[in-house]
This record gives structure tokens, C-alpha cells and sequence, in this order.
């Protein structure tokens, strides 16, 4: 089985917005979109957003697998933030790709650099 991937609510927005490089949104194109359920809270809970958008990214968020906060996630979150001393909704981002074994697709890969055991690929590098 191939490798899989979590997108970063960063990636979700700018693959929306066709501001990823052709390369990257390439890339994306030929992958089964994932992202944790903090993402979907990000992006739907975006109050600058107009009624248009928000109904674009409902129905775009419909069709990605969405992974919900379990037990062992929750348990790596609260691992990472000891450890890293990162955002909760980037701990839960980082929790849920690594608990998963998914690579992280993230714009912002400062924010996970310093996690080592989560792999990272910034569709903007490609």
C-alpha cells in the first residue's frame, strides 16, 4: 500500500483558491484527500467567509475522509504539546497524521519541523 496523507487546513484553503503551484495541486489532484476534524473546524469557522464560500467549502469538506478525535489521539495531542510546545489545533494536526502513519501536507512547515517523527511535504517544494 502507498503512502498516505493529511492535509493541512492551509492546503485545503489554497487548493480551494488555486494558489498552490501547478506542481503541488498536481500532486494533490492524485491523492484521497484527508484532514483531522480540526480542520474542518478551521475552515468552516472562518467569519470572514461569505455565505458563497462557506457553502463551496461545506461542500468540498463533504467529500474528504475526515479522522475524529479518538483516544489515541487525543493521548498523542496532549504528548506533542508537552513535548513541543505547539498550538493545540497543530498538535491534533500533527497527533492525527502521526497515530495514523499519515505524511503531513502543510504549507507552514515551520510549525513541525521540530517533530521528528512526523514526516512533512510542502506541496510549494515540489
Amino acid at each position: 500500500m502507498g503512502q498516505s496523507y493529511l492535509m493541512d487546513s492551509n492546503i485545503l484553503i489554497d487548493y480551494l483558491g488555486n494558489k498552490i503551484p501547478l506542481k503541488g495541486a498536481s500532486f494533490i489532484d492524485s491523492i484521497y484527500p484527508k484532514i483531522s476534524v480540526i480542520s474542518k473546524i478551521e475552515i468552516l469557522g472562518w467569519h470572514k467567509a461569505t455565505k458563497e464560500q462557506i457553502l463551496r467549502l461545506t461542500t468540498s469538506i463533504n467529500s474528504i475522509f475526515i479522522y475524529s478525535l479518538d483516544e489515541n489521539i487525543i493521548i498523542k495531542t496532549i504528548e506533542l504539546r508537552q513535548q513541543f510546545r505547539i498550538k493545540t489545533p497543530d498538535a491534533i494536526i500533527a497527533a492525527t497524521a502521526i497515530v495514523n502513519k499519515l505524511t503531513l501536507i502543510s504549507r507552514n512547515t515551520s510549525d513541525f519541523i521540530n517533530i521528528p517523527t512526523l514526516p512533512i511535504l510542502n506541496p510549494w517544494s515540489l
